[in-house]
């Protein structure tokens, strides 16, 4: 697949008006992606589940404009007028403009909401481009009913790669990989693919309790930090253990070995962190009580055996992943050892899910 297999074919019909709402769910990675090409390419592929309970919901209503002119779009969230996200959106709907030429032939209004808490710290860019990408493509259903529904959601996790990177591993699930490797049959940088190899029910089950460390806007930003790759001293071999590590998670996912999936899987967590902190300019997204957590799990599961690990995003949030035959025990670990490294106590109980859904209102 190329770019320009993404471009329209002429549209069939215009409705006036109309509605449409998806549901898109966050993503955790387990093979990190950090660093990237233009124009939001991956410099290494990756891989990540697909949760549940943390989504994004958007209605998008849009009405016929009498001539096709300068994109237009009014936005709200969570019921209230938001101007300071309107730039990334005006971006974005630019962006793609080529791909969906009928963001210039309707005046939208986006309404959006996360199932979790504003300002969490949980990145809801990955969700909210996925959503609205799906959104987009159902008006495009209505304009070219001929739409086949695999082009549909392919191109879909093309559109939200350019609003998000990652977006476009919000649209399927349960695991779903992105990034071109000679070793994964279609797998492409320009969008994400549902995982095609044997995976064990342990891992379609998984659970990921997010710990809410540090609520606050990050110092350095994700995008800041991709573009600290170029010209890192260490950016080549990192990259090449990206593509190593997806090799070696296909047996484990298959085998459903746990052992070495935690392994791999905090081995990516601290080396996405170790680029941050070797880059220049140098930076640290963990806080005290991050390094708190990881300590305390890793002596849990020596103590008691317990599989339990852990992985980060680009901020100080903590995921704990254990099988769901583990649930009532780690949960009450965490309760008990771990709520107290969390700003207000707070923590979200996730697990692996099955991706995106319409909303029919």
């Amino acid at each position: 697949m190329t770019e320009q297999d993404f471009l329209p074919h002429p549209y069939q019909q215009f409705p006036e008006k109309g509605k449409v709402t998806w549901k898109a769910p966050s993503n955790i990675a387990l093979v990190k992606y950090w660093g990237k090409k233009p124009v939001q390419l991956p410099a290494n592929p990756s891989i990540s589940f697909t949760l549940d309970n943390c989504a994004t919901t958007t209605s998008l209503s849009f009405t016929k404009k009498e001539k096709e002119d300068a994109i237009s779009f009014d936005l709200f969230f969570e019921g209230k007028p938001k101007e300071d996200f309107k730039p990334k959106i005006q971006t974005f709907l630019e962006r793609i403009e080529k791909y969906v030429p009928l963001v210039k032939s309707y005046h939208f209004a986006i309404e959006t909401s996360n199932s979790f808490p504003h300002s969490s710290g949980i990145a809801s860019s990955a969700s909210g481009m996925a959503a609205l990408s799906l959104c987009l493509m159902d008006v495009e259903k209505q304009l070219n009913p001929d739409l086949d529904e695999a082009v549909f959601y392919q191109k879909a996790s093309y559109l939200a790669r350019l609003g998000s990177g990652s977006a476009c591993r919000s649209i399927k699930g349960h695991l779903v990989q992105w990034g071109a490797h000679a070793n994964i049959p279609n797998s492409s940088d320009l969008f994400g693919v549902e995982y095609p190899f044997e995976v064990h029910p342990d891992f379609k089950g998984y659970c990921d309790t997010i710990l809410l460390v540090h609520k606050g806007q990050k110092q350095v930003s994700s995008t800041v930090g991709h573009q600290l790759m170029h010209g890192h001293p260490y950016a080549t071999n990192r990259f090449q253990q990206a593509f190593d590590h997806l090799d070696q998670l296909q047996p484990i996912l298959k085998n459903g070995d746990v052992d070495d999936f935690i392994k791999l899987v905090e081995s990516e967590a601290l080396t996405l962190h170790a680029m941050m902190m070797t880059s220049m300019p140098y930076f640290m997204l963990m806080k005290p009580d991050t390094l708190e957590i990881i300590q305390k799990i890793w002596h849990c599961r020596e103590e008691t055996k317990t599989p339990v690990c852990f992985t980060l995003d680009a901020g100080a949030n903590v995921h704990l992943l254990y099988p769901s035959s583990e649930k009532a025990k780690v949960q009450a670990f965490i309760k008990d050892n771990l709520a107290q490294h969390c700003e207000n106590g707070q923590y979200i109980h996730d697990q692996v899910g099955a991706g995106a859904i319409k909303i029919n209102g």
